[in-house]
């Protein structure tokens, strides 16, 4: 059994605050220019939010997944966008869950207080896509260094980052019992690898995720930087993932319940033919059942971080809150638009900017269709479908 997930009040209350000075043009200038919000994320660690997952013993808060999963919903329902340093929250924690204490003692430190950026994730590749056991990149051990080539490609944030976890195979496909065999994890310090062999080309997207390719030219990596044992890199990269997918899910709650306290503000405020048009029940059902929709899926996130917190499996269930939460913010945000109609599409009401940055989460970090298929196979116990 598990126990309800704590509500965090004091800490969303001060999330709230500090986005009370992030004003709406300031992430309306961000996503005009495509800019990187630093003085939002430097705030943000500053205050230590970004390093609640982090252990006191490291400088950090050493509070559980629900803590980190109420930071960013705020931040969402504020306006603004926690996908500029998510990343930071569940990548730790494969340093933290598999690393050696002398990397743990290296580098968290660094990256509690802000010293270090640790917001790339290097996992997709062009030609793998979500099929993770298909990834080409290859780090080749010669003596005391791996050398690493290939591309990873939606690696966001690599141009704002000091340090990346790159999964990358040791051994071929080919050659290992099982696909998921024969995959390795490292901390790449990419200050240095950028001197070595490694670019980076950003991705100009339809919402400013600060999103790139990254190239790997037989660039040197310590052999240190491997987490954990060469080979199991896999499962250490599995534990993080249910923590992302747990914690997109409450942004997609946090960008939900913006887009239904703004259609509810808009309906109730705007007049039309000489009434309210939130009197009008083909405006306020809509509304009204994207709140209900958003408050069952919000359940469900508090299900898979109650699992996670408590060290149970949680991976169907981390799935299944990340497909209800993305479905149900793109459901109230399609809704808002409606209610405002003409105004919807304009820049300064910020319902079509969150209305791109929302449309995201269904396809990533992983689609709809690949949940179902892991519910049906998983859950379900139908055979695979490929």
């Amino acid at each position: 059994m598990t126990t309800a997930t704590p509500d965090h009040a004091e800490i969303r209350a001060a999330v709230r605050k500090l986005c009370e000075g992030f004003s709406n043009e300031y992430w309306q200038r961000m996503d005009r220019d495509r800019c990187y919000p630093s003085d939002f994320v430097s705030a943000l660690t500053d205050s230590g939010f970004l390093s609640v997952l982090i252990p006191e013993h490291y400088g950090g808060s050493g509070l559980g997944l629900s803590a980190a999963a109420a930071i960013l919903e705020e931040i969402h329902r504020s306006g603004g966008n926690g996908g500029a340093c998510h990343a930071q929250m569940y990548t730790m924690g494969t340093l933290l869950k598999h690393g050696g204490n002398e990397q743990k003692e290296e580098f968290l430190p660094k990256v509690a207080s802000g010293e270090l950026r640790l917001q790339a994730f290097g996992v997709t590749e062009p030609s793998s896509g979500t099929d993770t056991t298909r990834i080409s990149t290859f780090a080749r051990r010669e003596g005391s260094h791996y050398l690493v080539s290939g591309q990873k490609i939606w690696t966001s944030r690599a141009e704002h980052s000091d340090l990346m976890i790159l999964l990358a195979r040791t051994e071929k496909r080919e050659e290992v019992t099982k696909p998921s065999r024969g995959l390795s994890v490292f901390l790449v310090d990419m200050r240095d690898a950028l001197k070595k062999g490694m670019t980076i080309r950003p991705i100009r997207t339809m919402l400013n995720h600060g999103t790139t390719e990254v190239f790997f030219d037989n660039v040197p990596i310590p052999s240190e930087c491997l987490i954990g044992k060469e080979g199991e890199g896999f499962k250490y990269i599995l534990d993080g993932m249910n923590a992302e997918r747990a914690l997109i899910a409450a942004e997609c709650i946090g960008d939900g319940r913006f887009f239904v306290d703004r259609a509810s503000k808009y309906a109730t405020e705007r007049s039309v033919f000489g009434r309210q048009i939130g009197q009008n029940q083909g405006v306020q059902f809509p509304i009204a059942r994207a709140h209900i929709e958003l408050e069952a899926a919000a359940e469900m996130v508090n299900k898979a971080v109650s699992l996670f917190e408590a060290g149970e499996a949680c991976g169907s269930e981390a799935n299944m809150a990340k497909m209800l939460a993305s479905e149900a913010s793109w459901r109230a945000a399609d809704t808002c638009l409606q209610v405002h109609g003409g105004f919807g599409f304009a820049e300064e009401y910020d319902i079509e900017r969150k209305f791109r940055e929302t449309r995201l989460y269904q396809v990533a970090p992983i689609s709809t269709n690949l949940i179902l298929s892991h519910v049906a196979t998983h859950v379900l116990g139908m055979p695979k479908s490929f």
